[in-house]
């Protein structure tokens, strides 16, 4: 057996699915060929995705293992060469599926037609305006002819692949109710007297055959309309790239076709325009708009040597930039092939739905033949005509295709609508599992707070605050360290000129000295100042309301203390309304971090976190998530650095920071585009919506199901004389399918909770 480093992934666009037993047995199909790992079929997204051994098996035979088992493949899509990767107007699979859409449309009017007209005929006792050549069986037996063979092919060609397999499917269901009444009609026709002679009446049932094999068409048709909605956050993502980039090749800029851009190429974008790939800027400046990605309404400033994401818009300025990712390496391939993945995978709740469908179309078959048998034995003449009939109704009423709908549907709205609201779930499980959630972990630097140090206060002891800050910061305008940059970079927001400096000194651990515009300087912490001699009268100075979560800087200058500079890590704007919106939500907050404890108290404390867990080294992390989930929790760890990366593996869902780093993303379920922790509150949201719709599908499927068939067998004729039609019968199966997508597509209406609100 090969490692797990060798093996491939791939999705292959499979055809003629119908309902949960066609995936089912797909997945039987595909695990059954050696050196496939594992296989997952999504009948919502048509797709295969396939983990295999590439010296062990190949795409052409795992295209043959679906082709025998009775299905079509359209092409084989790799890793980041799906919508995204190119231009999707020659996507096979979205060309196939049109084409299939069409032959459906046409087959369905056709149908309809020859579905009226019979129906005229059959009831002529009714419509006496019906011409006489519509009461011949011959004709009628003519008419319903293509309806059955060609109108219903599908039906046939998908139960002939399953009776080969040893199985049953919808087709199954759909070919014996309306061979059933086709056939039975025929030999009616060919054996009049026969029938006469027994006192089975005038056994026509054309109009059955064909209403049943139209109707259930027709709610294909609608489903497949519906199913096609579902597509639509991967369609508005891939919509965002431009179709065209402005590129320097040699003295003269050139518009060339995004596919024809390569690494390295200089493109200039301008004002109003959208960036056609990932690069950094070379030259020039501009606010970009990046909403469309990361949520964020402000556009954001972007000069030379700054990082701009493919697809965003270019607002004012104009600006050169050098091509790093193209094709599908771009943030939007990636974020358009993440989306794909999760809305083709498999979670929990859907594998459960194929369990039961497996066993379900036998037992139905069985119900349809006990049906027959009762009515055959028990029932009023004439008997055979009302077992054949409440036999076919059952067969027709418990095709299981909202069954198979009922998830893989939900899970493509809800993945979709995630990414619109720069929420990227890995997979379904990881969608199905936030909703589970009780504990949020949060990593402390970056996540909660900027991750960077500012300036949190200026106060002068004897001279002026701006004067003050403009003479630290130009003394620290020769230091390395984090703290004496946020003094500079303070300083010039604030639009400070710095002076002169001599004699800088820089003393590990306690601060530095210099001469600034003739005067001495220190900055630094009390140890700095008191071996210099300097006595620091802290009290009174307003020096105790920083002393917990921030970092003081002490100054004096000439011998004398001066005042002192208050640096923190300050937490992100929308931190504290986020987990206060998760504490609504009934979750419990926690922080994570390496600080002391009176620091991160400090920061919990402002930020709104109930519990702290303070002075945990990096690899302690994990094992820190691992102490929770002993106690009964499902903990989500939200981090964005490479030690969150075991915590985020560690934990039921980790949450990567978007603006992080690539292997704490990589080890993470969730993605928030953004950076900001309003995504957390949105995933969870979400999660709740999505597995409340699936549950409201699949007890409508099941209900349906449960409270149809007794109906169709004939069970309440006794008492109340109430008999299903299987007409009646054919057209509230595909109305199942219909409102379960329909159910689905609610999601679509999804909004993030507002400020103030508890949930969606």
């Amino acid at each position: 057996m090969a490692t797990t480093e060798a093996k491939t992934k791939a999705d292959i666009a499979v055809t003629g699915m119908t309902c949960a037993s066609c995936v089912g047995r797909v997945e039987r199909a595909l695990g059954k060929v050696q050196g496939v790992d594992e296989a997952a079929v999504n009948i919502a997204t048509e797709k295969a995705t396939v983990t295999f051994d590439p010296k062990l098996v190949s795409l052409e035979s795992l295209r043959k293992a679906i082709t025998d088992a009775g299905y079509g493949v359209v092409d084989t899509v790799g890793p980041g060469e799906g919508p995204g990767a190119g231009d999707t107007a020659g996507d096979p699979q979205a060309l196939a599926r049109a084409r299939s859409y069409r032959l459906l449309r046409r087959k369905v009017i056709v149908g309809s037609v020859l579905s009226a007209i019979l129906l005229l005929g059959s009831m002529h006792h009714w419509f006496r305006f019906v011409p006489d050549l519509l009461t011949n069986g011959y004709v009628l037996w003519a008419l319903a002819t293509p309806v059955q063979f060609w109108v219903g092919a599908q039906f046939y060609r998908g139960a002939y692949a399953a009776t080969r397999h040893r199985t049953a499917t919808m087709d199954t269901l759909v070919v014996m109710g309306s061979s059933a009444a086709y056939f039975y009609s025929a030999l009616g026709v060919l054996l009049p007297s026969f029938f006469a002679g027994h006192g089975l009446g005038e056994p026509m049932y054309f109009d059955t055959s064909a209403l049943i094999i139209t109707l259930i068409l027709l709610g294909k048709l609608l489903e497949a309309r519906a199913k096609g909605q579902t597509g639509e956050a991967i369609r508005k993502l891939v919509g965002l790239q431009p179709r065209t980039a402005r590129v320097q090749r040699g003295d003269a800029e050139v518009d060339l076709p995004i596919a024809e851009v390569v690494h390295g190429d200089l493109i200039r974008v301008r004002p109003g325009e959208k960036v056609p790939v990932d690069g950094v800027i070379v030259s020039g400046s501009s606010a970009l708009d990046e909403s469309m990605l990361t949520g964020e309404p402000i556009p954001v400033v972007k000069g030379e040597g700054d990082e701009v994401i493919g697809a965003t818009l270019n607002t004012t300025g104009s600006f050169t930039f050098r091509a790093t990712r193209i094709g599908s390496e771009t943030a939007l391939a990636q974020i358009v092939h993440l989306v794909e993945q999760a809305q083709g995978s498999k979670p929990p709740i859907a594998r459960m739905a194929d369990v039961i469908a497996s066993y379900f179309v036998p037992a139905v078959i069985a119900v349809a033949a006990v049906t027959f048998v009762v009515w055959l034995a028990l029932g009023p003449e004439p008997a055979l005509n009302y077992a054949l009939l409440n036999a076919i109704a059952v067969l027709v009423i418990a095709c299981p295709c909202a069954l198979g709908l009922a998830t893989p549907t939900a899970i493509m709205v809800g993945t979709g609508k995630g990414a619109e609201n720069g929420v990227l779930f890995r997979d379904g499980a990881a969608l199905e599992t936030a909703h589970k959630l009780d504990v949020v972990v949060f990593d402390k630097t970056g996540t909660i707070t900027e991750g960077h140090p500012s300036v949190a206060d200026v106060v002068g002891h004897g001279v002026a605050d701006d004067e003050l800050l403009r003479l630290v910061a130009t003394a620290e305008r020769g230091s390395e360290h984090p703290l004496g940059q946020a003094i500079v970079r303070a300083a010039e927001d604030r639009g400070l000129q710095p002076g002169a400096v001599e004699d800088f000194a820089a003393r590990a651990g306690h601060g530095v000295r210099a001469t600034v515009e003739g005067h001495d300087l220190l900055a630094g912490n009390e140890r700095l100042l008191t071996e210099a001699g300097i006595d620091t009268p802290l009290a009174g100075t307003g020096v105790e309301a920083f002393t917990a979560g921030e970092t003081v800087v002490l100054v004096a200058i000439d011998g004398r203390f001066a005042g002192f500079v208050a640096i923190a890590d300050r937490i992100k704007v929308g931190s504290r309304e986020a987990i206060r919106r998760l504490r609504a939500q009934g979750l419990t907050a926690i922080m994570l971090t390496g600080d002391d404890r009176r620091a991160a108290e400090a920061i919990a404390e402002q930020a709104g976190v109930e519990r702290v867990i303070a002075q945990v080294l990096p690899g302690e992390k994990a094992a820190q998530i691992e102490n929770l989930q002993a106690e009964g929790h499902m903990v989500a760890m939200v981090g964005d650095g490479i030690n969150d990366a075991p915590a985020l593996a560690q934990a039921d869902i980790g949450v990567a920071i978007g603006t992080g780093t690539d292997v704490a993303i990589e080890a993470s379920d969730v993605t928030l585009i953004s950076g900001e922790l309003d995504g957390v509150v949105t995933a969870i949201a979400l999660s709740r919506r999505t597995i409340g719709t699936i549950k409201q599908n699949l007890f409508w499927a099941f209900a349906y199901n449960v409270a149809l068939i007794p109906l169709a067998a004939g069970v309440f004729y006794p008492t109340f004389g109430v008999l299903l039609d299987p007409i009646f019968a054919a057209a509230a199966m595909g109305l199942s399918s219909v409102t379960v997508v329909t159910n689905s597509l609610r999601l679509r209406r999804f909004k993030p909770p507002a400020p103030g609100g508890t949930n969606d």
